[in-house]
């Protein structure tokens, strides 16, 4: 990249866009080469957004905020070329990952222009019983003072795009940090707002270093809200430094894909096919990624040679090439430690069928067979585009007993036709989302979703749950009679 071509961006604080003398480097993680900075900002910058916010109160209509954000949608597909480049640049995705992502951003724009225009009010009559009074009670909802939003490295558009659609939708006003890892598209996203008519109080971006930033985040006194993805030891000390204020916590994951023993051939093809899908996408760095597959031994042996035949398939390297299908990982410690997990579980007796070679951060996405259910490689969060395949005994009890056998619990997907064997494992799974013939993390932008245990502090994200997450509700009533 020429040195003409880096970007140089400043933080967007009350109108303003405001640079420091100190910066942060951002890599694009395929060269490791610097395509961008932006400024290593402190404590006081994210304060004086955080006074901007909570001293501005916004006055749009429903219908305004309706109309921004489908303009915010429309021009995120105007631009969808120029986002998927940087989005390739700053995360190192495949340009056909991105691309989707793009497509993801724009549905969370119009789910929320839509909810924008619903009062979802409530009235209750009081004449009801033997104490009843000739009055009704309504409610409504209100914005609170502020909400700080710190997003993670492995979706810079749609993570964002998350928290801020619905926290527009509800008339609240935002300071968000994305990670110093890929600040770029955030700060991309707060031009493309701006230009479609939101007031620059109600989102502002900050950017620095955690150690410098990251306290005033969760303990500014005008804060009301904190909302928060990223990882469950980050998660924990948020949940320990911010006491009172209320918080929405989407931590990590460790799902499984489920494949049962009363699937025919072509089935077998099918989740072979979800399978690879779900555990590659993003370069497998989604929370709810497959993690772990976990195949009954009466047919494990059908299944695998169908899974590796479709990892070998994919193409992989060059993020930027249109006819790659896997990119990197966000940097080359991260596949080292992923790399490192599969050795690991090799010496526990694990079969690697497939590694043609890590390359920095291009990890190909490596089929590992025969893993031992309690291996590191598939307890933790393995944050990549590994394909761990746990065989597990013909005894569904025994199934659920091992897919709850670690301390996350965000999503699963199983793959059975016997109805009953299905509703087990909706009831049995100890997950928020559990998915039948479909990957794990598979939902639409609106729809609930968040984890428990060590997934999330049970908070649903999603923009309807999102935008009641975001708001008060004020109760209050009047005399009514008849």
């Amino acid at each position: 990249m020429n040195t003409s071509d880096i970007r140089h961006e400043g933080m967007r604080i009350g109108g303003e866009v405001v640079f420091t003398d100190a910066t942060i480097l951002v890599h694009y993680p395929y060269t490791n080469e610097v395509i961008g900075t932006v400024p290593a900002g402190a404590a006081e910058h994210a304060r004086k957004a955080f006074n901007i916010a909570a001293n501005y109160t916004p006055k749009l209509t429903r219908y305004e905020r309706s109309q921004i954000l489908q303009r915010a949608g429309e021009l995120i597909g105007e631009k969808r070329a120029h986002l998927a480049k940087w989005l390739t640049l700053e995360l190192g995705i495949c340009h056909q990952h991105a691309i989707y992502e793009t497509k993801r951003a724009q549905d969370v724009y119009q789910f929320a222009a839509a909810e924008a225009l619903k009062d979802d009010g409530e009235i209750f009559s009081c004449d009801l019983t033997h104490n009843g009074k000739e009055r009704k009670i309504f409610t409504k909802r209100e914005p609170v003072k502020a909400i700080s939003a710190i997003t993670p490295f492995n979706h810079p558009l749609n993570m964002v795009s998350h928290k801020i659609a619905p926290s527009i939708a509800t008339n609240n006003c935002m300071v968000c940090k994305p990670t110093e890892l890929t600040p770029l598209t955030a700060l991309t996203l707060a031009d493309i707002l701006y230009e479609a008519g939101l007031p620059h109080q109600m989102f502002q971006v900050v950017t620095g270093w955690p150690q410098d930033i990251g306290d005033e985040m969760i303990t500014n006194e005008n804060i009301d809200i904190i909302t928060f993805t990223g990882g469950v030891s980050v998660g924990k000390m948020i949940a320990g430094k911010a006491g009172y204020k209320r918080q929405a916590l989407e931590l990590g994951g460790n799902d499984p894909l489920i494949v049962l023993n009363d699937l025919s051939n072509t089935d077998l093809e099918m989740a072979a096919n979800i399978a690879v899908a779900g555990a590659t996408g993003n370069s497998g760095q989604r929370c709810t990624a497959i993690k772990r597959i976990l195949v009954q031994e009466s047919v494990a042996d059908k299944f695998v040679p169908l899974v590796l035949e479709k990892a070998k398939a994919l193409k992989f390297g060059d993020p930027q090439d249109p006819e790659t299908q896997l990119g990197c990982v966000i940097h080359a410690e991260a596949a080292q430690l992923f790399e490192k997990r599969v050795y690991m579980a090799e010496n526990e007796g694990a079969e690697i069928l497939y590694h043609p070679g890590r390359q920095g951060a291009l990890l190909p996405p490596i089929v590992v067979d025969k893993v031992p259910h309690d291996s590191e490689l598939v307890m933790e969060e393995t944050f990549g585009p590994i394909v761990p395949i746990v065989r597990v005994p013909d005894d569904d009890a025994k199934v659920i007993e091992i897919s709850n056998g670690t301390k996350f619990g965000l999503s699963s997907g199983v793959c059975t036709n016997d109805l009953n064997r299905a509703i087990a494992y909706i009831n049995g799974l100890n997950v928020g989302t559990c998915n039948i013939w479909e990957q794990p993390g598979y939902r639409i932008e609106m729809s609930p979703f968040g984890g428990i245990k060590d997934s999330g502090n049970g908070v649903k994200e999603g923009v309807i749950e999102a935008m009641k997450f975001f708001t008060n509700v004020k109760t209050y009533s009047l005399p009514w009679p008849g």
